[in-house]
């Protein structure tokens, strides 16, 4: 897509934004000058009705109106609480990912298409849609197993997403630019990085064999943990547009007061759902990315059965133990340790000072503990921890921020299903039992296993290795004789590139030029 068609993009967003009275409930306060004089003639030209509302309503309308792509992006947003403050991340946390069905004509193309044969020898029956989100719809359906007809669920990519999604992802990338140049202080959070970050999540989002993967590999890692499973995958009828699944017949988790007519103990599911959450994190390395109460069941048999695994998170070996001794150091009030960890973890520069820096925890922590237990938020904590990073010019680590943002999110769910919920007394029993299998003597055995293995594939890749070492020191000689050339094809390729850029983005600043005037004429 060209710079002036992302441009126009970005003019619709701000006219959107601003007849929604969205730019003028953004707080102003360390604003430019310029900045607070284009959000006051916002204000102008926003709807009467728009000035009455909550900040959030105004930015569910104004995201309604701008398209399925941007409910995404809200979504994603609402987990970069660093990015957007926190405010406005629990604004776009109440994004409801509902949109209007396609037509089953639509579905039916897209299933043929994705699986090569018709729905009738797919499935006995498929019915209308039931539900329908940004980027698919789910319907029921019927399937014939060892003779008889068994509920499924079929998730159907909605058509053309696609390519709505990179299109409006220009846009995005443009906005980060832009931030990144003009912004000074903001570019500790990276936001071209971020948009990056959401393109990749959004891209294996649209794949629908990898959520089939992921509630695959998902369910092998919790086969044998209680009180909590993920629905089983049928990959005959599975494919790149389209998911097939076991149908979970249960009880919402936003509906409490189902869940009590069934029977449910929901102060054992608000405990079992964070340890659950917990242990996948730091046993497996791998967790639900997006645990709130719409994807959250309960069955009949009072097991937690987590659905729509369009987002996961990773974390590695070491993350893994960072965090939980992050965790821990709160827990026992060991701040000191908790410093020390996120200077071992290169999460703080190392110019700081360790003593400040635990002294800035021990600020956090302390108050946090002096509330009844009840009261101790995990969403508190990070929201002070984020302000306090900001000081030691701690840069945005993704995969921690989803890991804070999933965990900010099922403990709300822990604490709507028991509003007494006590976080960290629910935490402790996994976080100190892994704590004990992998940072004692345990550990030390798993990391020389794991050091051997290096070593041995170490060897293994060594004539390889000696082999490019060879032939990039001749490359490097060569170039200190005779310079570095290019090929012809690539030096005109390179002029050509240039020059349309020049072009495309002159012609794109006269015409945002020629926008803004008319914007302006319209105002006065």
């Amino acid at each position: 897509m060209s710079t002036f068609g992302a441009y126009a993009r970005l003019i619709r967003i701000g006219w959107v934004l601003a007849r929604e009275g969205v730019i003028t409930a953004l707080p102003s306060e360390n604003l430019p000058a310029l900045a607070r004089l284009g959000q006051s003639a916002a204000g102008l030209l926003a709807k009467p009705r728009a000035k009455k509302q909550e900040r959030s309503d105004r930015l569910a309308r104004a995201v309604g109106r701008l398209g399925p792509s941007y409910v995404k992006i809200g979504q994603f947003l609402a987990t970069r609480p660093d990015v957007v403050g926190a405010d406005f991340a629990a604004d776009l946390a109440f994004l409801q990912d509902s949109m209007a069905t396609f037509p089953m004509a639509d579905a039916v193309a897209t299933i043929e298409g994705a699986l090569g044969r018709p729905v009738g020898e797919l499935y006995t029956r498929l019915d209308p849609p039931i539900a329908a989100a940004s980027m698919a719809q789910v319907h029921p359906a019927f399937v014939l197993r060892d003779g008889r007809e068994e509920k499924v669920a079929v998730k159907v990519i909605r058509p053309g997403v696609r390519q709505r999604f990179a299109n409006d992802l220009e846009a995005m990338y443009a906005v980060s630019h832009l931030q990144e140049r003009f912004v000074p202080h903001s570019r500790r959070l990276r936001p071209v990085e971020v948009t990056r970050t959401l393109e990749q999540t959004t891209k294996v989002e649209m794949d629908l064999r990898l959520e089939a993967a992921a509630l695959s590999e998902l369910g092998e890692n919790t086969a044998d943990d209680p009180g909590f499973r993920v629905p089983k995958v049928d990959w005959e009828r599975t494919g790149r547009d389209v998911v097939t699944m076991e149908w979970i017949d249960g009880v919402k988790m936003s509906d409490v007061e189902g869940l009590k007519r069934a029977g449910h103990d929901l102060n054992r599911l608000a405990d079992t759902l964070i340890q659950s959450f917990l242990r996948h994190t730091l046993r497996d390395g791998f967790f639900h990315a997006d645990m709130h109460q719409g994807n959250l069941f309960v069955d009949p048999t009072g097991v937690i059965v987590a659905v729509d695994l369009g987002i996961a998170g990773r974390l590695g070996p070491k993350e893994r133990r960072f965090l939980a001794e992050i965790l821990y150091g709160f827990i026992t009030r060991d701040y000191r340790r908790v410093a020390d960890v996120h200077f071992e973890a290169g999460y703080v520069p190392g110019h700081h000072n360790v003593a400040s820096f635990a002294q800035a925890i021990r600020a956090i922590g302390e108050p946090i503990h002096g509330q009844p237990a009840e009261t101790i938020s995990m969403a508190k904590l990070l929201t002070l921890l984020f302000e306090v990073t900001e000081l030691f010019d701690m840069e945005t680590r993704t995969e921690l921020v989803m890991l804070q943002k999933t965990m900010v999110v099922v403990e709300g769910v822990a604490r709507s299903l028991n509003p007494r919920f006590n976080m960290w007394k629910a935490s402790e029993p996994v976080v100190g039992q892994w704590i004990a299998d992998n940072l004692g003597p345990k550990r030390i055995i798993t990391d020389l296993k794991a050091s051997l293995h290096a070593a041995v594939r170490l060897a293994e890749a060594a004539p390889e290795i000696a082999a490019k070492t060879e032939a990039f020191s001749r490359e490097v000689t060569l170039m200190a004789e005779h310079g570095l050339r290019f090929d012809p094809l690539t030096a005109q390729a390179i002029g050509k590139a240039e020059a349309r850029h020049t072009r495309s983005g002159r012609v794109a600043l006269w015409v945002i030029a020629g926008l803004l005037a008319y914007i302006a004429y319209l105002i006065s």
